[in-house]
Order: structure tokens, then sequence, then C-alpha cells
């Protein structure tokens, strides 16, 4: 997912990156790459604090694509902004536009391709897997999303909801987040890739 994900970043990021003149033409694929990083470890970070109602009403489109004022939305691009003025020295204005201009399309591409039966390269599935190093393997999200059902009960109240799938989703993204040891893109890289 992690390679379709950049591949989404670089579709993008000719005007906010490539042709912006606050960045360096020898740093645009780091900017690229840092970018994929935060949108990644981003979403992640969402699911294993719990929220898994705001990740999955972004990924399947309930808000009608990457609304700027989403607050999934903002925390990546705040990341962004964080990792932009740490690793890359931008004017904080230079930052704040960058990840204002590029986050919030990028997302909203993404929600697009997820929700497309036509596109394979991404599904709610396989992200929510790659983001829980697979905790979500076997369950049709989308089914649940319509409505639950199956042997979801892990928190075992006898019934299924929201809190169960919630449970999962935050408990996978936690392990996943101590998995990656080597921390970054390359963790990130190594689990998203196989």
């Amino acid at each position: 997912m992690l390679e379709q994900l950049m591949d989404l970043v670089r579709e993008h990021a000719q005007g906010a990156v490539v042709n912006n003149p606050a960045i360096p033409n020898e740093q645009n694929e780091a900017v690229m790459g840092a970018a994929t990083e935060s949108i990644a470890s981003g979403l992640q970070q969402e699911l294993a604090s719990g929220n898994t109602d705001g990740v999955l009403s972004l990924l399947s489109g309930a808000e009608n694509g990457a609304p700027a004022g989403n607050s999934v939305v903002g925390n990546i691009s705040n990341n962004f902004v964080g990792t932009l003025l740490e690793k890359f020295n931008l004017d904080k204005g230079a930052a704040q536009q960058l990840a204002a201009t590029l986050i919030p399309t990028v997302l909203g591409s993404l929600v697009h391709k997820t929700n497309d039966a036509s596109n394979s390269s991404f599904s709610l599935d396989g992200i929510l897997n790659s983001l829980t190093g697979g905790s979500a393997q076997g369950i049709n999200l989308q089914g649940i999303l319509g409505g639950l059902s199956g042997g979801l009960d892990k928190n075992g109240d006898g019934q299924v909801n929201m809190d169960d799938l919630k449970s999962l989703l935050s408990n996978g993204a936690q392990q996943q987040q101590q998995a990656n040891t080597g921390g970054g893109i390359g963790g990130l890289l190594k689990n998203f890739l196989g």
C-alpha cells in the first residue's frame, strides 16, 4: 500500500512540491517521502489512539472526500508541517501552505480510489490491514460498515458493534507501531510492502 500511496503523492506534488520555490529540487523526493510517511503513520496513529470512527468515516467517503476541516486530515497535516520545519528547515508559512495543499488533495484521491469499485489499487480492507498488521484480515469491513455481523464480539458483551471494531483496529495499530522498531518510513515500508 505504501508504494501506491507514494505514487498518489507524486501524482499530486507537481505544483505543491516540484514547482515550489521554497523547496530545492534536490529535496523534492525527500519531501514527497515525508508526505507519504506522514499520511501512513498519521492514519496508523489515529487508529492506535482509538479514533476508528474518524478514520473509517474518512476512508469510507462518508464525508465526501477529505475536507481540510476533518480532524484526521488536520492532524496529519500538522504532523507534516512539523516534519517540514524540522527536517527541511522550511519557513512556517511555506510549510503550512504546502501541507494545506498536498495532504487534503492526496487523502481525497485516496478516498476516491478506495471507494471506486473499478480501482483495485486501494481497498478499505487492504489499507486497514496494512495499518494494523493484519488485524482486520478476514473481516469484511465494507459489510461491517453497512451492518455489523459475524464473530466480532471482541469485548465479550454479547453484542457486535463499533466498539468491537474499534478495539480490534486500535489494538492492531498499537501492536504494529510497537513492531516498527526501525521507526520512520523504513519501519512502515517493512510492514506495508511485506
